[in-house]
């Protein structure tokens, strides 16, 4: 494949054409947060919101979503890049349960990196919560689902359907929104084929291993 060269916060990438901006910028050492990426899926996901950047005659896009060219001049760190990239993170955060010392995901979750990486807090935020009280589903035997920590990024959708046996998705719309089987099923009686994916995929600790249970093989 053709390649085309990109400048990104001054630096000179070089990128297959056809690649994004996002992983463009990863493979090239720049930093751009993201929870709903993968690599590959057409169309992306673009759930997060997180990977805001700002490029030359284009303005604001998704760096997931945006499509490499050559000469393409990138920002990932301006003034309106970054409060845009706040908003979303504490809006994603007013639906999510911050309570990290509970949470299986602790020291291991993509939020809390993003916050490190960014100089933002778990525990502040402008927005008002929204309340949310989802059951936990602990009905299978080696995975828990706590839907009240679903950031709703879709991967664990995304590879279920691809590699599992296809009984996630998400249901209801707008603030309502949830990941869940069909009928609303208990893990455990929706015909799930203990892949075990959905917790390797899952950025935060809403899908996650039960205790002494070993995740898949890469």
């Amino acid at each position: 494949m053709s390649k085309v060269t990109l400048t990104i916060d001054g630096i000179q990438i070089e990128a297959q054409k056809g690649e994004k901006v996002l992983w463009a910028a990863l493979e090239g050492g720049i930093y751009i947060p993201s929870l709903c990426a993968v690599r590959g899926l057409e169309p992306p996901f673009a759930a997060c919101r997180l990977c805001f950047v700002e490029i030359e005659g284009r303005g604001i896009v998704t760096s997931c979503t945006e499509t490499v060219a050559d000469g393409m001049v990138v920002y990932t760190n301006t003034p309106r890049v970054k409060r845009l990239r706040r908003t979303a993170f504490e809006l994603l955060l007013s639906h999510h349960d911050t309570d990290c010392s509970s949470c299986p995901g602790h020291g291991n979750c993509e939020l809390q990196r993003i916050a490190s990486r960014l100089g933002l807090k778990l525990r502040q935020n402008r927005f008002r919560p929204v309340p949310i009280s989802y059951p936990i589903d602990s009905s299978h035997p080696l995975i828990t689902y706590d839907p009240n920590r679903c950031i709703l990024c879709g991967k664990c959708v995304w590879v279920c359907n691809e590699r599992g046996s296809g009984v996630l998705n998400f249901a209801f719309r707008g603030i309502d929104t949830v990941v869940t089987t069909f009928f609303g099923l208990p893990l455990a009686d929706s015909g799930c084929n203990s892949c075990l994916e959905c917790a390797a995929v899952c950025p935060v600790g809403a899908i996650a291993l039960k205790r002494d249970v070993r995740p898949p093989r890469s």
